[in-house]
């Protein structure tokens, strides 16, 4: 399963984190679409409302990319975000 998390830092303010998980802890958001499953922690889960998210895979290569309408800046890379 994809877990997408919203952590401090980054040089927005905040940055988004993809990691791989076997398990759900118990008060994980699960999103099940097309065989993918992604778990949202509820602290990451305000951050993330709204959002959509895409996989990308151009010349530059292959990542996931996070649509945030809540987002009031981005840095260039797409990766961290300022609310």
């Amino acid at each position: 399963m994809l877990r997408v998390s919203v952590e401090g830092g980054g040089c927005s303010g905040f940055q988004y984190k993809f990691d791989m998980e076997r398990a759900q802890a118990a008060d994980d958001l699960v999103i099940k679409q097309d065989g993918a499953v992604v778990l949202i922690d509820q602290v990451s889960l305000g951050y993330l409302a709204g959002s959509e998210i895409d996989f990308v895979d151009d010349l530059i290569g292959a990542s996931f990319k996070i649509n945030n309408p809540q987002a009031t800046s981005s840095c260039g890379c797409g990766t961290s975000f300022s609310l």
